[in-house]
């Protein structure tokens, strides 16, 4: 499948994306973060958007920067969120907070959706935002946040991947290319891996913690097919919404009952300041990202909001170099290649 916008409408909270990017990179759409919530967004809003004016004004390069930033921050957030909570008490209380932010959007969209969705609502939420949610913060337990910025934008490959699997997307050969250079690229980042910090020094084997990435993206590429080839005519607010409602339950009643979540809050030293990390990332990727993503498809055109999934990655690996994460020239080039193959997959007819 391409990722240049289909004629549906419809991504972590990521990703949580998240997507909301699904809900775009990594949206809620979940809170799915980065491309992931971009691409979930775009598939679903552009058949909403106005005719694109015929220059990006500059109102749309500071609206792409903002997004960037919101996205490519989501990673560093998830990773000091880590530093008190576990893996799956992050994954549950992304969702969990993502869904009762837009629990009042989802109770007015409630009556009006045909009952035949909600089995689409509920695959896109499990599989585009819920899952994703625990797959990037076990990833980021051993991951350096940076590297996690960077192979979130494999949603891009498994959109079309996914696509032309289940969906009856035409795959050609540049399209092929394109999905041929992100795995490569994969590989070469997932040989190197790269430590998260002190927390998880080299040579602990951390490298393959990509593959839950790996994992969250196919979930991603998965979403953003279901959002765009089932849940068309449906507004990109009441997808969101109404899919962390159907995840939301679930996702809050494991917290609360099945975890030590309320333990730590109450006593573990630095557990709100944690817990607000995550809730940041909640409410920033998923519900704030939407709305000026829907805003920037109305300023400009869906290929220029799509440039996100570039700059994504840099501002994940600008803040993990700054948190003292490792990055050399050889994941410079992992990172190059796969977004190569990720332009080649945007462009090509």
């Amino acid at each position: 499948m391409s990722l240049k916008p289909p004629p549906a409408t419809s991504s972590a909270l990521g990703p949580v994306p998240t997507q909301v990017a699904s809900v775009a990179p990594g949206t809620a759409e979940m809170p799915r973060p980065g491309a992931a919530e971009a691409t979930a967004s775009l598939e679903a809003t552009e058949a909403l958007a106005p005719a694109a004016p015929p220059a990006t004004t500059p109102m749309a390069w500071a609206l792409l920067i903002i997004l960037a930033c919101i996205w490519g921050t989501s990673f560093i957030l998830m990773k000091k969120g880590l530093v008190v909570f576990s893996a799956v008490e992050l994954g549950a209380i992304r969702v969990s907070v993502a869904a009762l932010l837009l629990l009042p959007f989802a109770l007015r969209h409630v009556g009006s959706v045909e009952r035949s969705r909600f089995k689409w609502l509920a695959l896109s939420g499990v599989f585009g935002t819920l899952i994703p949610a625990f797959l990037f913060a076990y990833a980021e337990t051993k991951l350096a946040s940076g590297l996690a910025g960077v192979l979130n934008a494999l949603t891009a490959v498994f959109t079309l991947l996914v696509g032309a699997l289940l969906f009856g997307q035409r795959l050609t050969g540049l399209r092929v290319l394109g999905i041929a250079l992100g795995l490569v690229g994969t590989v070469v980042m997932l040989q190197l891996g790269g430590s998260g910090g002190d927390a998880t020094p080299a040579g602990e084997g951390n490298a393959w913690y990509g593959l839950y990435i790996l994992a969250a993206t196919i979930g991603y590429g998965l979403s953003v097919n279901v959002i765009k080839y089932k849940l068309g005519g449906m507004t990109p607010v009441a997808v969101t919404s109404m899919l962390l409602m159907l995840i939301g339950g679930p996702a809050l009643a494991f917290l609360l009952l099945g975890t030590g979540f309320v333990h730590k809050l109450t006593t573990a030293a630095g557990a709100w300041t944690a817990f607000g990390y995550i809730a940041l990332l909640a409410t920033m990727s998923t519900a704030v990202a939407m709305v000026l993503f829907n805003k920037l498809i109305q300023q400009s055109t869906a290929l220029f909001a799509s440039s996100s999934t570039y700059l994504i990655p840099i501002v994940a690996l600008a803040l993990g170099a700054l948190d003292g994460e490792a990055f050399n020239i050889w994941h410079f080039v992992g990172m190059v290649v796969i977004l190569g193959g990720v332009l080649i997959i945007h462009r090509a007819k």
